[in-house]
């Protein structure tokens, strides 16, 4: 589903004109503490990123989308659903990032439980949260997920989460 409309918000397949938000958001240190290696630190690492997302779009049909309040061009996150492999199975992981203007209104929970709805039944979906990441753990909780267990992942432990 390319776009699907929340109580609150339109989430879209990203663009590549999100290109500028992409960066905005995964350069922001703020958005980027639970991350075992930091903020993005150059434009090409957000290009790079962004074209792994259309990619999966165009490959597989399902990927991350862009969130924006009805009728606003501003990107407020980013997130969705994404093939990949988790401690050694393949599962769709479940990712959210919203800018820090967009934190505490519950969007991510919103992102969350609209991602859970398009991948039911396609297949297990996970999130992979660090450990100490207690905010994206609330997130993954209230969106109605559970703790499975505990895992090494990009070299930290860290918790993942099952619908």
């Amino acid at each position: 589903m390319e776009t699907v409309q929340t109580a609150r918000l339109v989430l879209s397949r990203v663009m590549p004109e999100d290109l500028d938000a992409v960066h905005e958001i995964h350069s922001d240190p703020r958005t980027s503490v639970y991350h075992p290696s930091g903020p993005v630190t150059d434009l090409e690492s957000s290009r790079a990123m962004l074209d792994l997302w259309l990619a999966d779009w165009d490959e597989r049909g399902l990927g991350y989308w862009a969130a924006r309040l009805p009728g606003d061009p501003h990107v407020l996150g980013f997130g969705g659903l994404r093939h990949a492999v988790v401690d050694g199975a393949e599962v769709l992981n479940l990712y959210y990032r919203f800018r820090p203007s967009a934190w505490g209104h519950g969007y991510a929970v919103e992102l969350a439980r609209a991602a859970l709805r398009v991948g039911k039944g396609l297949g297990t979906v996970v999130a992979v949260i660090r450990d100490v990441n207690l905010p994206s753990h609330r997130v993954a909780e209230r969106a109605g997920m559970r703790k499975d267990r505990t895992i090494p992942y990009g070299g930290v432990p860290s918790d993942v989460y099952v619908a």
